[in-house]
């Protein structure tokens, strides 16, 4: 498996003969490097945490750095990478399909018509508060109960999203522009690696 972590940057765009003009999301994967590692996968890190614990330096005593931000893999990395070694970009060619894996936008508590798509209740014939409410939830005597899963109000967003072959549109020193849109806010953790 070949994986890096960096951070998003924003989007932007890019212009080719061939396909015109290209959504790309630019992620900066420098200081990057292998944190920890054991039999069934290892973490990568990220920057350098200002204040850590002592717990996290025991951690982290090999790779000598304590990583601000981590991600863990299952499964073996591609190549010969020591701990403490940083990843670069070499890796990765233009053109490649990869996997991205990061956390989508945090919403906070949503009603149903944002979080499900509801279409509300009638907007006239006297209706005055019941707009965007998400009318009956229950069956009546039988089952007596509202069922689990029940689409309803809560929390919405913050969710780990996988995308898959997402095109490595080009790469430019610590920088990899993906096509089109990649969970999270600028400034997320998103992960880049091959199945």
């Amino acid at each position: 498996m070949k994986a890096l972590i960096g951070i998003k940057k924003g989007m932007t765009r890019i212009f080719s003969e061939e396909e015109g003009v290209i959504p790309v999301t630019v992620i900066d994967v420098s200081s990057c490097m292998l944190s920890f590692l054991e039999p069934e996968g290892f973490e990568l890190g990220i920057g350098e945490k200002k204040n850590p614990t002592k717990a996290m330096k025991g951690r982290y005593a090999v790779s000598k750095r304590v990583p601000e931000k981590t991600f863990y893999f299952k499964g073996a990395l591609a190549g010969d990478v020591r701990i403490g070694d940083e990843l670069k970009t070499e890796d990765f060619n233009a053109g490649d399909k990869v996997v991205v894996t990061g956390i989508s936008k945090g919403k906070g508590f949503a009603g149903v018509v944002k979080r499900w798509g509801f279409a509300g209740g009638p907007k006239t014939h006297g209706q005055s508060d019941r707009h965007r409410a998400p009318g009956s939830i229950g069956a009546g005597t039988t089952p007596g109960r509202v069922l689990k899963g029940k689409k309803m109000a809560g929390r919405m967003g913050s969710d780990t999203i996988t995308l898959a072959d997402r095109k490595i549109v080009d790469i430019k020193d610590t920088l990899l522009l993906l096509k089109g849109p990649i969970p999270g806010a600028k400034g997320d953790l998103v992960a880049i690696y091959t199945k």
